[in-house]
């Protein structure tokens, strides 16, 4: 039981990125991080030693935020850039555009429907590969890859720039 606990303990940087990512904000982060340890140590019984306690975990992540989507009716929350902390390299010249940047992938992310930004949090944030997203999904891979496909073509949608209006046009 210590050497779960020990695990879960590593693995917590990692669901709090994936839950930063589904939440937009680190408060809700934090509360799924911790109901999900708080669920997963009380059903560890459900737990199979030698599977991946990541995937379990995530899982577990995952059905907390819908439930919490279902229950709060909680959509598109945008992210408070000014709780973020400043950067603290060589490129702390441009934290207002890093923030800038930040934020609108955030907002990005969060017009995103759950399922496709819940697949590129875990494939491209989290790198977990396709067949890995679709066991812990429970999904087909090719579903993984086109929902895929298309989560990133409308990430590109919604992050590429307004076109400027031409002289003579409205």
């Amino acid at each position: 039981m210590s050497d779960v606990r020990e695990e879960l303990v590593r693995l917590l940087p990692q669901l709090r990125r994936f839950a930063y990512g589904l939440a937009g904000n680190r408060d809700d982060a934090d509360d799924l991080v911790q109901a999900a340890c708080e669920r997963a140590l009380e059903h560890i019984d459900q737990w199979e030693p030698g599977t991946r306690l990541d995937s379990w975990m995530y899982k577990i992540v995952q059905n907390l935020w819908f439930d919490r989507l279902r229950s709060r009716k909680l959509r598109g929350d945008a992210v408070d850039t000014e709780t973020l902390e400043p950067q603290a390299d060589e490129n702390a010249h441009r934290a207002p555009e890093l923030r800038s940047d930040l934020s609108r992938v955030s907002d990005a992310l969060q017009r995103l429907r759950p399922e496709h930004r819940e697949l590129l949090l875990l494939v491209c944030v989290e790198e977990l590969s396709y067949k890995e997203a679709a066991a812990l999904l429970g999904i087909p891979m090719g579903t993984v890859m086109s929902r895929l496909a298309r989560a990133r073509l409308q990430l590109q949608e919604h992050l590429r720039p307004a076109p400027a209006h031409q002289e003579g046009q409205p």
